[in-house]
């Protein structure tokens, strides 16, 4: 059984869905060339929906600390999510600026990726293993692409994990028993088209992870 993270959800229905069917997190999404960016004042309003034990979640892309500032004076979320190419000191630096939990996405596509995962637990408190985006993608995340699952069998890192990365209904099973994972995190895997979640695809991979 895993823990589950529906991220860039952006519709009070959607996050009903997730919520009612046992997601531990539920990410809002700040970058704005990403068609699940939420503006911080409907993040605010779904925040609030938020049930106590369900972690809300902030996904940034290399963000300054005026847009860390102004977001989280208006949106109450319990943890941090860099997705871009923050560095293991910028890391070090958001964590100690605002006092939040900070989860650093790394992106993997072959055995020389994994060394960065040592790096970045050093300072995150979470660590995110996500599939490299192509060079020319305009995200660092939420392509619906996954990597080997294989790289990370027997692998063990001091920092608890995330596995993401084109999971599905159809495959997270699969995913979890290959890897290990305890926690997986989905986007695009729940959705009918970009930005468009699907409640039943979420409950379906509520169902399947469990």
């Amino acid at each position: 059984m895993a823990q589950v993270k529906i991220c860039g959800l952006t519709r009070p229905d959607h996050l009903a869905a997730a919520v009612d069917a046992g997601a531990a997190f539920v990410g809002f999404v700040f970058f704005e060339k990403s068609p699940r960016h939420v503006s911080p004042e409907i993040a605010a309003e779904l925040a609030a929906e938020v049930p106590v034990g369900v972690a809300r979640v902030g996904l940034f892309v290399d963000p300054d600390d005026a847009t860390l500032d102004a977001t989280l004076a208006r949106v109450p979320l319990d943890l941090l999510q860099l997705h871009g190419s923050e560095t293991p000191a910028r890391v070090a630096e958001i964590k100690a600026r605002h006092g939040l939990p900070v989860m650093k996405a790394v992106g993997v596509a072959g055995p020389e990726d994994l060394e960065a995962l040592w790096d970045y637990g050093l300072v995150a408190d979470l660590l995110l293993v996500d599939a490299k985006p192509p060079r020319q993608a305009a995200l660092p995340g939420g392509n619906g692409l996954a990597f080997d699952w294989r790289l990370l069998v027997g692998r063990k890192w001091l920092t608890p994990w995330m596995l993401a990365g084109g999971l599905t209904p159809e495959n997270v099973a699969e995913a979890v028993r290959l890897t290990g994972a305890r926690i997986v995190d989905v986007s695009s895997g729940v959705e009918a088209a970009p930005g468009q979640k699907d409640p039943d695809r979420i409950r379906a991979f509520l169902a399947a992870a469990g």
